[in-house]
């Protein structure tokens, strides 16, 4: 797990020391109060780290505990694992993100400042609506819709534009512009509930799900740095400042939770974490308003959609874990062909392998 860990670490050390580049050299008046917004960062990442071994205990007592499938018969394949440990991650964000409300509110304030509450007030939903799948377990038809209703906060004050670049062959038929008008909130209404979800069925190995939003989460804090350091237009500059300190405490908490999620999982994250990473990593892009570009950032997550789809639509059937089969005997874990994602058909064309060794790809 070192590997991985470096890997997850380099990212994250890459993109927050270039935010600090960027607003230095672009908005030095902005620096010092990122610097500061950091060091609280720091803190959330910590109040996590504390929190985490805490609450784990009250999740056991309360009988929120799952075994891990890929261990079932091997070490470890009968231990308590307690469940839902994302609840941490979302109560310390939501608390560190009011403190980001009080910043706007001293620099900005006006739209920016409704814009940033709303989309706290999508993530809380989210964070509700995941915690009580975790202890009802809602059917997965049930799933595909809840984000559209935690989305609805953020989309009925949008601000952003709502035009699409037209492709070169198309513009002499359909001008350079399209203005899709309410058409737009609805793609944004359906980014919400791809991003929720595509954290949640891209799952199945220890560390998995929190590995790749710290990872899409980096993504997003380097392309606001990006846009900060390259872009002209104020009023762009700081809606790209403002989902910068949105995505940062999003961070800071998933690594304190990536700790003990990752190989051998002490805790798992549960779908409240999933909903929590999902519907946060939406709103850093509605907000920024670089919806469009935060697709690029979920490719290995697109694929893995595309590849579910016969069975989430019940062409296939979809049994309720859709994981790599357990050898036994060489405690590898072996691709199953009929389970149509993307941990399956990696372990396929690759070859059996550990999950310790599954987990550092």
């Amino acid at each position: 797990m070192v590997r991985l860990a470096l890997s997850v670490g380099v990212t994250c050390v890459t993109s927050i020391s270039f935010a600090f580049y960027a607003l230095y050299a672009k908005q030095p008046k902005m620096f010092y109060q990122f610097a500061a917004y950091f060091g609280l960062s720091l803190l959330a990442y910590l109040a996590c780290d504390k929190m985490i071994p805490i609450i784990k205990r009250y999740t056991l007592k309360a009988d929120m505990f799952g075994m891990d499938i890929n261990k079932r018969g091997i070490e470890g394949g009968d231990l308590k694992i307690p469940e839902s440990l994302g609840i941490v991650c979302g109560a310390v964000f939501l608390l560190f993100g009011m403190v980001g409300v009080a910043w706007i509110k001293h620099f900005e304030g006006g739209n920016l400042l409704v814009e940033h509450v709303s989309g706290l007030l999508s993530i809380c939903f989210s964070i509700l609506l995941g915690f009580a799948d975790d202890v009802m377990d809602i059917p997965w038809r049930y799933k595909m819709i809840l984000p559209t209703f935690a989305s609805i906060p953020l989309l009925t004050i949008y601000t952003g534009l709502t035009q699409i670049v037209v492709p070169i062959i198309l513009r002499p038929y359909l001008g350079n512009n399209i203005d899709l008008g309410f058409l737009y909130l609805v793609y944004l209404g359906m980014l919400a509930i791809f991003c929720t979800n595509a954290i949640n069925i891209y799952a199945g190995l220890n560390g998995l799900e929190v590995g790749q939003s710290i990872i899409i989460g980096a993504a997003v804090l380097l392309h606001n740095a990006i846009e900060i350091y390259i872009q002209k237009d104020q009023k762009i500059i700081t809606a790209h400042i403002f989902s910068l300190i949105m995505i940062l405490p999003f961070i800071m908490t998933s690594l304190a939770l990536f700790k003990y999620n990752k190989f051998p999982s002490q805790v798992f994250v549960g779908d409240t974490y999933c909903y929590f990473a999902g519907m946060t990593l939406a709103v850093t892009g509605i907000i920024g308003h670089f919806s469009k570009t935060l697709l690029l950032f979920f490719i290995p997550q697109v694929i893995n959609f595309l590849l579910s789809v016969p069975q989430l639509i019940g062409i296939i059937h979809c049994p309720r874990h859709r994981l790599p089969k357990l050898n036994t005997e060489t405690k590898k874990l072996e691709g199953v062909k009929m389970n149509l994602n993307l941990v399956n058909q990696f372990l396929i064309i690759t070859g059996p392998m550990t999950e310790k060794d599954a987990c550092q790809w």
